[in-house]
């Protein structure tokens, strides 16, 4: 089954890590991406730019809204994603807690609906 997982964390506390702080968890993704390669669970990541850069589109009795940054004003924000090949949720878990913004923010699992 086919998991992506959704890395949200405050932007203000990745902008306190230092440059070896930040070298350090960039490391630790691609370890874990590596490892997702050697057994073929990986699919692909990406990181996402900040909500600065975030449009927002709704469409209310027919007409379209735009407006700047993100849907909802919160302390933690979607900075990315993993979309892996998991077994079970026990091994989604597993991939997840390994990601380094499961200490700095959550990250959240959500199985893919396989359509027919």
């Amino acid at each position: 089954m086919r998991y992506m997982l959704l890395l949200y964390s405050n932007h203000a506390d990745w902008a306190k890590l230092g440059a070896a702080e930040m070298e350090a968890v960039m490391h630790q993704h691609a370890d874990v991406v590596a490892d997702l390669e050697k057994t073929q669970r990986y699919k692909t990541c990406d990181a996402l730019e900040p909500v600065t850069a975030a449009t927002t589109v709704r469409v209310r009795n027919g007409k379209t809204s735009v407006t700047d940054g993100p849907f909802a004003e919160t302390k933690e924000q979607l900075g990315g994603y993993y979309l892996i090949e998991a077994s079970n949720l026990d091994e989604a878990i597993a991939v997840a807690a390994r990601i380094p913004d499961a200490r700095y923010g959550c990250v959240e699992i959500r199985p893919i609906h396989e359509f027919d």
